[in-house]
């Protein structure tokens, strides 16, 4: 099973949820052995499939990092806290969260924009 850790400490992703915001940007960091890594792809593109059928559900993109990295990196879209926190604690998403196999890690932090192409306040 994949195992979930903060990266901010100080407020992990269950606690950042708790305020009810939007629209948010969930950048979560997955660190995936290589030879894990066809795996994970199959599942995650399972568990992005029950995502986008979700409502508040904008956007996901999966980036890969190169050059022998064993780092993943999906920038999902919502369009509040409130909505992906109702799509997590969906029973479905535990199932499919109960697929990936042992060895990854992830990181999930929400985000909101402050600044669009260098201008804060945005």
């Amino acid at each position: 099973m994949i195992k979930f850790q903060a990266l901010d400490p100080a407020v992990p992703l269950p606690v950042q949820l708790q305020e009810d915001t939007g629209p948010i940007t969930v950048i979560n960091t997955f660190v995936v052995p290589a030879e894990l890594a066809d795996d994970f792809l199959k599942i995650w593109g399972e568990d992005a499939s029950f995502m986008k059928a979700q409502p508040g559900f904008v956007s996901t993109q999966m980036h890969r990092g190169f050059g022998g990295s064993q780092l993943f990196a999906n920038i999902a879209v919502w369009e509040s806290s409130a909505a992906l926190l109702a799509a997590l604690s969906n029973p479905e998403f535990h199932q499919g969260a109960a697929k990936y196999p042992d060895g990854i890690v992830t990181y999930p932090t929400a985000f909101q924009k402050v600044a669009v192409e260098g201008i804060c306040g945005a």
